[in-house]
């Protein structure tokens, strides 16, 4: 049964009042600012002269297309690395990044993660949660970075780390980026920092653990690298790369979906009161109303024809997943509305673009919204669990991310 299709009851709608004569009047449920898409076409050109692309349909055709490659999130500083260094796989396109997904799907499908990595996310989420227990105020951010660095670090094969692998992570994600550079104080500062977040990370998890792969391999990606010929620093860029898409999201999407039901008494009822199916259906609902992530970048090859609009060859394109997410084409009415088990069009998925699609299309989902599931459901079955304060909400413009820090909870 696809229960994305669901017809839920009633009551599982939020973010919607209702009006004297019983109807529906919609507010918008979501946490994050991200401005509401505009009227018109939805693929058009930009004052900038990017091309952005609004509507569901248009991006989902659009991330398929093979005329198109990888633009921003870094790409241009790999376009410079010497031919015989291997690009992480986040900046390949082409057939020699379809043969290494098509490689390595299997550390991430649906069965995989949860005969391999379930009992990970049980303990990590009981160590986590049991300090909430002690009645002690605790940053959520916090919490939800230890389990996806313990989660992601097991499917990565990053478990020979030397202590302190959240503070290195920490040190080479701060809230605030600056930019490299050689030509200021400021630029060379950012320069030594990156260089030094490498090296820490390099000595502190990867060589520990490429040296105990090389003697021992094992069923996980470093241990897969190692037999195609990878190096030591591809494997670095590798790792920074999942580091990047498999903890540092998986962050700041517990954290917003915890702030949704805490702030939302019926919706966090019904979580608690659901099976693991339909908790995870609530997840995908806040996840399609605020992805983390809420624009993609790409440049195309080739003259790209989407939805009777042509995009020339050459052209840097937006593709604005916030937007497409809110299309009600494909996700209905009251689309800025929570409504878990939402009846959506062909083509639609429950969690909307967030995870992207095409060749580029997150692997990585199911790692996601099992391990949140598992430790939000701990989370919010402890007995007087509150939320004390709400985080404070701070963007990432390359990206269009949201980074949320200080929701703090406690049970005292």
């Amino acid at each position: 049964m696809d229960t994305s299709r669901r017809n839920f009851p009633a009551a599982y709608w939020s973010g919607i009042s209702t009006a004297a004569g019983g109807e529906r009047a919609a507010v918008n449920a979501r946490k994050v600012d991200r401005g509401a898409p505009g009227a018109g076409c939805p693929v058009h050109r930009t004052h900038d002269g990017t091309w952005q692309v609004d509507g569901y349909a248009a991006a989902r055709a659009f991330l398929r297309d093979h005329g198109t490659v990888q633009a921003g999130l870094g790409v241009e500083t790999t376009e410079n690395f010497p031919r015989r260094i291997r690009r992480p796989v986040l900046y390949r396109d082409g057939p020699e990044h379809r043969e290494h997904r098509r490689q390595t799907a299997r550390f991430f499908t649906p069965r995989r993660v949860d005969e391999a990595y379930r009992a990970v996310m049980e303990r990590v989420a009981d160590e986590q949660v049991a300090l909430v227990r002690e009645g002690r105020v605790v940053d959520l951010a916090d919490l939800s970075f230890q389990v996806a660095v313990d989660v992601t670090s097991a499917v990565i094969g990053l478990t020979e780390s030397k202590p302190g692998i959240r503070r290195r992570l920490d040190y080479f994600f701060p809230e605030e980026f600056g930019e490299p550079g050689f030509t200021s104080l400021r630029g060379l500062y950012w320069v030594w920092r990156q260089l030094r977040g490498w090296s820490a990370i390099y000595f502190g998890d990867v060589r520990p653990a490429v040296r105990a792969r090389r003697a021992h391999p094992r069923d996980d990606l470093i241990s897969h690298l190692l037999a195609e010929g990878c190096t030591s620093a591809e494997i670095l860029g590798e790792c920074l790369t999942f580091a990047a898409a498999g903890m540092v999201t998986t962050r700041e999407f517990i954290v917003v979906a915890a702030w949704h039901l805490f702030t939302d008494d019926g919706l966090r009822s019904r979580y608690l009161a659901a099976e693991e199916p339909e908790r995870l259906l609530v997840l995908h609902e806040v996840l399609r109303l605020e992805p983390v992530i809420g624009h993609l970048k790409r440049r195309t090859t080739r003259d790209v024809r989407v939805h009777d609009v042509t995009v020339p060859a050459g052209s840097l394109v937006r593709v604005q997943l916030d937007h497409a997410n809110l299309d009600t084409a494909v996700v209905g009415e009251l689309p800025a509305a929570v409504c878990p088990g939402r009846r959506l069009a062909d083509g639609g998925s429950s969690t909307g673009l967030s995870f992207g699609d095409g060749p580029h299309k997150c692997p990585g989902s199911h790692v996601a919204m099992l391990e949140s599931d598992v430790f939000l459901h701990k989370l919010l079955s402890l007995e007087g669990i509150r939320m004390v304060r709400p985080p404070r909400v701070a963007f990432k413009d390359e990206i269009a991310g949201y980074e949320l820090r200080g929701l703090h909870v406690t049970t005292g």
